[in-house]
């Protein structure tokens, strides 16, 4: 009997360790997301450590957790002609202070404009019945910081969230995630280094939400459709038993 416990209590660890694997999300030191429009227009967030904004994109701030937050200074390194800051927040894990931004972009060819974004090219554009999105991050500003207690072992990811079904894409997890999300992942240490990501995806002409309200539009059609034959046919048939 403790012996079946024993394997029992391995058996039921394993799956929740599982389990934790699949629920948990994953942590980045440094991620951006564009969530594009098939008008060039997106809504960008970048979610990082300041010790990576620094050593990445090279903005000039304290790494120290304990120090203050400068949010007007924040927000001016992300805004430029083409870019407007919606959101901005911080919160703090592993002893590091993170900061997360939202803006909007009307053309995300423009995104560069804005420093945080100067290191990468943005193109979407429409060949065929397709549209076609690309991306190329380059080399990091190579901002000088101390120990601020990296393992080794960080991530950073690049996510796109497509508005139209994806065609093809050249993720390295060949995976598409819930709500039309992929994700180009790379290790801080050849971030770093700036070795380059290339990023390329193709969808539908017609976005998601499109599709959707022209089915919806048909089914309702087709209900009203189906309903006025039943009226009519109601109707029909009580002519047809007053006049017998």
């Amino acid at each position: 009997m403790g012996r079946s416990f024993c394997l029992a209590l391995l058996a039921a660890s394993a799956m929740l360790a599982t389990a934790c694997t699949t629920v948990l999300p994953r942590q980045y030191e440094y991620d951006e997301e564009v969530n594009l429009s098939l008008d060039g227009s997106a809504t960008v967030y970048v979610n990082g450590s300041v010790p990576a904004f620094v050593a990445l994109r090279g903005i000039d701030r304290d790494t120290r957790p304990t120090a203050r937050f400068d949010r007007a200074a924040v927000r001016q390194f992300f805004s430029s002609g083409a870019s407007t800051v919606t959101r901005l927040s911080t919160s703090r894990r592993n002893g590091r202070r993170f900061i997360h931004v939202r803006l909007t972009v009307n053309d995300v060819s423009r995104l560069p404009e804005a420093a945080p974004f100067s290191w990468a090219t943005y193109k979407v554009y429409r060949r065929s019945d397709q549209y076609i999105y690309t991306q190329t991050v380059g080399a990091a500003a190579g901002g000088q910081i101390g120990d601020v207690g990296w393992r080794g072992n960080e991530l950073v990811a690049f996510r796109l969230h497509l508005p139209a079904r994806i065609l093809w894409h050249d993720a390295p997890s060949k995976k598409t995630e819930r709500g039309n999300i992929l994700v180009w992942e790379q290790t801080l240490a050849d971030r770093l280094k700036g070795t380059p990501i290339h990023i390329e995806a193709r969808m539908e002409n017609q976005s998601i939400l499109y599709s959707a309200i022209t089915l919806f539009g048909a089914m309702a059609t087709a209900v009203v459709v189906l309903f006025a034959g039943i009226i009519w046919w109601v109707v029909r048939k009580g002519r047809a038993a007053n006049a017998e």
